[in-house]
């Protein structure tokens, strides 16, 4: 299962998602560890008090996952192992709230709900649980990214001959072009409508397209040829 996003740059990415066997997997190795470090830790510190134990013993191997992710930059031990990795769903690196959400929410995916997560993981298009759905994450495979290829019928403006129809796309800030972009890739005629009437409404343009679609596809394209002459 891969997931396509759209870069800043403009490059439309495939992310392969992690199988829910290379997530199992992962968890495995990382339960593993954890096992082992709670028995070192029972024989090593025998004589603490239960305060002492709970901070030294229980806390880290409950905090692990959430650690792990943060300073591993999405990867846990087990996680590593398999080569893959946590991502936002646009391919971004995740915020520390997302990763704190997704740490909070194994309560729910995990053992408390008879391990709720697995199943959510392999029914969803995108092999999220609920932690990743809610944090708005995904669990990609890492070095098999593959970057599809460009062609002249899909990028016009990286044609010498390509002319932009509307100045006023050159207003457009990052933020709004990527909006159109988003809208693009998953288009519905309601949506793709009240879009088109509020970029017309912003931009003072009036479209001379027949469609609305086609319309924000120019519109982008224009956006992207401005975009390039600053580079």
């Amino acid at each position: 299962m891969r997931s396509a996003i759209l870069t800043g740059q403009y490059v439309k990415i495939e992310q392969p998602t992690a199988s829910p066997g290379d997530r199992m997997v992962a968890q495995l190795i990382d339960w593993v560890l954890q096992v082992a470090y709670l028995t070192l830790a029972v024989t090593q510190f025998r004589g603490l008090s239960p305060e002492n134990f709970i901070l030294l013993v229980i806390l880290p191997i409950i905090a692990y996952p959430l650690l792990a992710e943060v300073l591993g930059q999405g990867q846990t031990i087990g996680k590593w192992v398999r080569g893959i990795r946590v991502v936002m769903a646009d391919g971004s690196t995740p915020t520390l709230s997302a990763y704190l959400l997704r740490w909070l929410l194994i309560i729910v995916d995990g053992p408390m709900m008879s391990y709720l997560g697995i199943l959510v993981i392999a029914l969803t298009q995108r092999h999220q649980r609920i932690g990743d759905m809610a944090a708005g994450t995904v669990v990609v495979r890492l070095g098999t990214w593959k970057k599809l290829k460009v062609s002249l019928d899909e990028f016009q403006q990286f044609d010498p001959s390509y002319r932009p129809r509307y100045a006023a796309a050159a207003d457009l800030t990052l933020e709004q072009a990527n909006v159109i972009a988003r809208a693009l890739l998953s288009p519905g005629d309601e949506r793709i409508a009240q879009l088109s009437h509020k970029v017309q409404q912003l931009l003072g343009v009036t479209p001379q397209e027949s469609h609305d679609f086609d319309f924000l596809t120019r519109l982008h394209r224009d956006y992207q040829y401005y975009a390039l002459e600053t580079v």
